[in-house]
């Protein structure tokens, strides 16, 4: 029988890393190591309450289940060989009386309104809702300090905060109920990359406009320029392959090959779509060389744009990374 234990530390940055550790013996050639009776140590350094966690106790059961000896697995920390990487998506709600002022997907009639955000930090994800909401011209001031998104979705229940974003997982799980309630409203979604890196409609939310449609319909919101390119990169470096499961640093090729082929026989479930979709979204979970590419994509910002984004913390929030 499989057993799960979770331990978590928050830790910061940008991306929703999450990595598997463990101790075992490899055994002889190059068609992976035995588990059985091991335990595998996986840590999500992120509160429990947000998209990582929901991520990790989605794949962790099936993990257990395609890792040869059916072993154990629980929450650790580790780094950094890439064996999987998870796209997701954002969204951005409103409680309905403030949607109900939006014209379509413009969004000027909301400059006038004072909006409170439960952040946890303008240099952690926060940043990528943040300039958005500031590319729009909507005044929010951010409430740091919380430990995860599902922290900001509470404060948004309480009434604490009048605007909030959560991962595609933790707005599944946690804000569907709200707009099935009609205590919020989708205002929109970050979007989805194209095979040629356009920003498209998320797959998971195809009928919600995109920040970038909402930015074209929105008067003096530009899609282009510095600020512009600015946004994108880090929304390319946060979403798209934002979580992400590493071995760690000197683990056996064996090892490496072990998981990618449990990762690969989770996915090749003749379920996997339909029980990950309602959970994790509709994204692109990647192994391989696809893993590798997309953690090159996810950590190769343009200078161009990290410069931007160095000024804009300084002025706007006083936060030097220098």
């Amino acid at each position: 029988m499989n057993a799960i234990k979770s331990t978590r530390r928050v830790a910061m940055g940008l991306l929703a890393a999450a990595s598997a550790s463990f101790a075992t013996q490899s055994i002889a050639g190059s068609h992976g190591i035995d588990l059985a009776g091991k335990t595998v140590e996986w840590v999500i350094p992120f509160s429990e309450t947000g998209g990582s966690a929901k991520w990790a106790n989605f794949y962790a059961p099936l993990l257990s289940e395609a890792l040869p000896g059916d072993p154990r697995v629980r929450y650790e920390y580790g780094d950094w060989n890439v064996v999987l990487a998870s796209g997701t998506g954002g969204v951005a709600y409103l409680p309905p009386d403030l949607a109900g002022k939006m014209n379509g997907m413009d969004a000027s009639a909301l400059r006038d309104t004072d909006f409170i955000y439960g952040s946890q930090g303008a240099t952690r994800l926060d940043l990528v809702p943040l300039l958005a909401w500031e590319m729009l011209g909507l005044n929010v001031e951010p409430v740091f300090g919380i430990k995860g998104r599902g922290d900001g979705r509470l404060m948004f229940e309480r009434g604490e905060a009048n605007i909030d974003y959560q991962t595609s997982s933790s707005f599944l799980k946690g804000v569907t109920p709200l707009v099935e309630d009609g205590t919020a409203v989708p205002m929109m979604s970050w979007g989805a990359l194209d095979a040629d890196g356009n920003i498209v409609r998320d797959p998971t939310f195809p009928d919600m406009p995109t920040f970038k449609e909402v930015c074209e319909a929105t008067d003096g919101c530009e899609t282009s320029g510095e600020q512009w390119d600015a946004w994108k990169a880090f929304f390319i470096a946060g979403f798209p392959a934002q979580k992400m499961v590493f071995l760690p640093a000197g683990a056996s090729n064996d090892a490496i090959v072990t998981y990618t082929a449990a990762f690969e026989a989770v996915k090749a479930r003749a379920d996997f779509a339909e029980i990950s979709a309602g959970r994790l979204g509709k994204y692109p979970q990647m192994t391989g060389d696809e893993a590798k590419g997309a953690l090159d994509s996810a950590t190769q910002v343009p200078d161009s744009a990290k410069n931007f984004v160095v000024g804009w913390l300084k002025d706007r929030y006083g936060v030097s990374l220098n």
